[in-house]
């Protein structure tokens, strides 16, 4: 399990476009935002990243860079990026589902045609967020075992300013005794 305040594993995958993302080359203001998303075969991811349409300036403004991958193939990938639209998003595919474990992401099987119509892969991650720090250390994480009721972008975004004003730290430090 990633532990707050420690340095996440490396991650790597090519972007849309073009070169490639890796975690440890990339110098954000505040925090690079690594949204890990199910592939192009479900809904809910499409209208989750479509959330961040308006709010792409406020994230920049906050010191967010802003990320997001999931296993599918490149050409799966494209239309994914088309069908949410938010140019600002870097977009990565070919996500390796060993990594994907690393960062405590669950793995999932294909069940065939989803509701809108897109057969899922033979194996694909569930959702995860991560905030981390331009020293490589987790600062946020989440992840999901479903593909429904994500954090919106909106409250991620309350969350960033008033940990930028306050200079909060990462909760979910002690690892004593209980």
């Amino acid at each position: 399990m990633l532990k707050p305040s420690q340095r996440v594993p490396n991650l790597r995958f090519p972007l849309l476009k073009g070169g490639e993302f890796d975690l440890e080359k990339t110098s954000p203001e505040k925090f690079d935002l690594v949204v890990f998303y199910r592939g192009l075969h479900c809904r809910f991811c499409i209208s989750h990243l479509q959330e961040l349409k308006n709010l792409m300036d406020d994230y920049a403004k906050n010191g967010v860079t802003i990320y997001a991958v999931s296993a599918d193939e490149k050409e799966r990938a494209e239309e994914f990026a088309a069908k949410v639209d938010v140019p600002a998003v870097h977009f990565g595919y070919q996500l390796d589902l060993k990594i994907a474990r690393e960062w405590g992401l669950y793995i999932s099987s294909g069940r065939g045609k989803t509701s809108i119509g897109v057969v899922e892969p033979d194996y694909f991650n569930e959702p995860g967020m991560f905030l981390i720090k331009p020293d490589k250390t987790l600062y946020y994480g989440q992840v999901q075992t479903m593909p429904f009721a994500r954090p919106p972008f909106q409250d991620l975004l309350w969350a960033i300013r008033f940990s930028n004003e306050k200079n909060y730290p990462p909760r979910g430090l002690y690892q004593g005794a209980l």
